[in-house]
């Protein structure tokens, strides 16, 4: 089958090659794709930044959004079978989504939600379970409570704006002239104009903070925080506590002195900090879907390329041009 591969860290490295079609497990099922999505996750991988961290065998597939229709199932697979449509962000060290065909744990994986186009359901694992771990899991977002979120109406930014007003929270955004519509749209009680006002200036006593930027965004966004409240970053530095995410406790030091300074500044502010790397659950997106289903959330998509096209999707994505999600179609 073709796929985009890795054979090298570094950037513009992902290369099409003929590589063999999967083989599935007993707990595993076949997806013949229909779409995947571009994340800032694949260039991060693709260049190498989480290689201590993450052992992929190289060359391997990149790609971490997917949907598409399942074409085997394994012996052990109880909810699925063939012919199900289905989307799913794979588990790390099993990604591989930028490729004609992906075996995928029967965990990992969803039913596509019946409202979305194949290209729409790519758009929407990872970033739909990032938003759903921090706000659900990781702050335990309240209505009424009042949350940040940076860059409100990128990938990652669109759908955390719009789950968090699902929850009933009161949302700020920073966002560029040119998305400031949108973003209101997508549901922000207020829109912060990036380039010609300092957010810290504008506002204070929240009690989350989701940072996408890092340096100094991150630590400006600690001096918005009333007291015990708390900053995420998708971006770093990492924490101890992902260490033990990995199952890698043995690091927990390294990552403490990573991540030292940023929680040394949360701390003499009465605040916290914590670095958020989202997991694979098919279940989670069981339940995601049923929001799509009925409107709660909806993706963005920014724009689509021919899956021949990969390699300069990724490059677009890079370059800062896109305005939601970029989706590779077959």
């Amino acid at each position: 089958m073709k796929a985009f591969i890795v054979s090298k860290y570094g950037e513009d490295t992902l290369q099409a090659a003929e590589v063999p079609t999967p083989t599935i497990g007993p707990r595993d099922v076949l997806v013949a794709i229909r779409a995947a999505s571009i994340n800032p996750l694949d260039k991060m991988v693709r260049n190498g930044e989480f290689k201590q961290l993450l052992k992929y065998k190289r060359p391997f597939v990149l790609g971490h959004d997917v949907s598409g229709v399942i074409t085997e199932v394994g012996a052990g697979v109880q909810n699925f079978k063939i012919g199900d449509e289905i989307y799913s962000r794979p588990r790390d060290l099993r990604i591989g989504t930028f490729a004609e065909f992906i075996a995928i744990h029967e965990d990992d994986v969803a039913l596509k939600p019946n409202t979305l186009s194949f290209e729409e359901a790519a758009a929407v694992p990872l970033v739909a379970l990032a938003a759903w771990q921090t706000l659900v899991e990781l702050a335990q977002l309240q209505p009424g409570q009042k949350i940040l979120v940076h860059a409100g109406a990128g990938g990652l930014g669109s759908t955390v704006v719009q789950l968090a007003k699902h929850l009933g929270a009161y949302v700020a955004t920073t966002a560029h002239t040119t998305e400031m519509d949108r973003a209101h749209d997508l549901g922000a009680d207020e829109v912060i104009d990036f380039t010609s006002k300092d957010f810290s200036d504008v506002i204070a006593g929240y009690d989350v903070v989701l940072d996408s930027l890092g340096g100094a965004n991150l630590r400006k966004s600690l001096t918005v925080l009333k007291r015990g409240g708390l900053a995420i970053s998708v971006v770093g530095p990492p924490d101890p506590s992902f260490a033990k995410q990995l199952g890698q406790p043995f690091l927990a030091p390294v990552m403490g002195l990573l991540s030292r300074k940023i929680r040394r500044k949360a701390k003499g502010l009465g605040v916290r900090y914590s670095f958020f790397f989202m997991r694979a659950s098919g279940k989670q997106l069981t339940e995601l879907a049923a929001l799509y289903e009925v409107g709660a959330l909806r993706p963005v998509v920014d724009r689509t390329f021919d899956f021949d096209e990969t390699a300069e999707a990724l490059t677009y994505v890079e370059q800062g041009r896109a305005k939601g999600k970029v989706v590779v179609t077959q």
